[in-house]
């Protein structure tokens, strides 16, 4: 694993983590912003966890990703496995960040961070959303890749 990578990784969840928290405030997973959702899709189960897809959230992955190719954009140069260390990381931002808003945002902070007070999270296993653990677990693997 590359430190350097993982170091840009941990500040930028906590740049965003910091921003996302002065956009949604204490309602989480954008509750009041003014955006479209979609509620309920097979899809959303196996890939959202059960939460919605607001257009907030899809605009804010797509741009998020496309800002981890910039690399790719400024050599001219692109391999699968970079793009796999790359999608570990970007996932790894993912879970950092989220984690990082409950922290930081003085509505929550670690002892509001429970399946009680984060509706959002449907499911949960050993004190953390079940997506902590899946994608902590790909995005090892994914950060691995010889």
């Amino acid at each position: 694993m590359n430190l350097p990578f993982l170091l840009f990784v941990l500040i930028a969840a906590f740049l965003f983590a910091k921003l996302e928290i002065e956009i949604e405030g204490p309602h989480g997973w954008a509750e009041k912003l003014p955006t479209w959702r979609i509620e309920h899709h097979f899809l959303l189960d196996w890939l959202f966890g059960g939460r919605s897809l607001t257009g907030y959230h899809a605009w804010t992955f797509a741009f998020t990703l496309f800002l981890f190719h910039l690399p790719f954009f400024w050599s001219g140069t692109w391999a699968i496995r970079a793009e796999l260390n790359l999608l570990g990381g970007y996932l790894l931002f993912w879970l950092l960040e989220d984690m990082l808003w409950f922290v930081l945002n003085p509505h929550f902070g670690w002892k509001r961070f429970t399946k009680d007070n984060v509706w959002w999270h449907k499911r949960w296993a050993l004190g953390v959303p079940v997506d902590y653990w899946v994608g902590g677990a790909l995005s090892l693997i994914l950060l691995l890749v010889p």
